[in-house]
């Protein structure tokens, strides 16, 4: 397993680069899912305006103002947050912490924080700067659904974490009342169904404000949801964090290849099991009975769901349909 990018490159290519340790393996799936279904969000509200479905809406704004004290604070404030953990990670980080403790921890990098800080701010000033006039204008701009899918997406990655760490919370109540500080700060712990449905909610309350309807909105977000998962759930196997089956102890088919058909999951992220034999680090256990490998066909089965959601798309007239049959496969 690859609990990190630092042992995959080193199962693949066989190098050992050390800074590869601070790059999750599971992280970077989610993201890519993320990424991937705002390019399916993407191509079907284009489809959607073209039908005459999704209209644009026209928007004043002001241009020509020098940067606003909020505006330089606000990149003062980020920059210090990115760069106070990033460099960090890469240069303070003990070997004995993760990624993920290491960023919910209060250590950091007080010199990477101001540069880059520092680096952001400066940045606005002079972005702003460049585009100033004399008098600064209002006018009025054309923006059509497909061009709010990065706000879609922020509210949908913000709005899903904290609606899969509060179903997490009370799925475990007794150990959030036992530790609160711990359950709420931690890395893990996330439920599904709370991301969906609090990032769906975000989402369709954001994009309802914007004018785009409801039910046209969930049409879209159906099969992106569905690949976005399929992704994550791969990340989840690549990992081993734990969303393993029962013991297959039963005889491999000859047809079967042997990571299809079951795994020990070695050098799982959640360092379940028993130690591997000369292994040095973080990540040195593997089950003592090989497993059905359950996150990996999930990936394959929602991949294939996928496919169908998308060649029955253009099919399906009937607003709120396609997202009532992705809600059926997905249960």
């Amino acid at each position: 397993m690859y609990p990190n990018l630092y042992y995959l490159f080193k199962d693949f290519f066989g190098v050992e680069w050390e800074l590869l340790k601070i790059l999750n393996t599971f992280g970077l799936m989610v993201a890519t899912g993320f990424i991937v279904a705002a390019v399916v969000i993407n191509s079907e509200l284009k489809r959607k305006e073209k039908q005459g479905l999704l209209f644009p809406r026209e928007e004043y704004i002001t241009i020509g103002k020098p940067a606003s004290f909020l505006d330089l604070l606000i990149n003062f404030v980020v920059g210090f947050g990115f760069g106070f953990k990033f460099l960090g990670l890469v240069v303070n980080k003990p070997a004995d912490i993760s990624p993920q403790a290491y960023i919910f921890s209060s250590e950091g990098s007080l010199i990477g924080g101001l540069l880059l800080a520092m680096l952001l701010t400066g940045l606005k000033w002079w972005e702003k700067d460049k585009q100033k006039l004399k008098s600064p204008e209002k006018r009025s701009i054309r923006i059509w659904p497909h061009d709010r899918v990065g706000d879609i997406v922020i509210i949908a990655l913000i709005f899903g974490i904290l609606g899969a760490k509060l179903f997490d919370n009370l799925e475990n109540w007794d150990d959030f009342i036992a530790h609160p500080i711990d359950r709420i700060f931690s890395a893990g712990g996330l439920t599904f169904y709370g991301g969906l449905i609090c990032g769906g909610a975000g989402v369709l309350y954001i994009t309802n404000k914007n004018g785009i309807k409801p039910l046209h909105m969930l049409d879209v977000g159906g099969p992106g949801l569905m690949l976005a998962y399929s992704i994550g759930r791969m990340g989840c196997h690549l990992s081993g964090d734990g969303d393993w089956g029962i013991p297959n102890l039963a005889s491999k088919p000859s047809w079967l290849p042997d990571w299809l058909w079951s795994t020990t999951y070695p050098h799982n992220v959640i360092n379940e099991g028993l130690p591997i034999r000369d292994c040095v680090g973080r990540f040195c256990s593997e089950l003592p009975f090989p497993g059905y490998p359950t996150a990996l066909y999930e990936s394959i089965i929602c991949l294939a769901l996928f496919a169908f959601l998308w060649s029955i798309r253009k099919r399906i007239h009937a607003p709120g349909l396609v997202f009532s049959i992705y809600l059926i496969l997905n249960g």
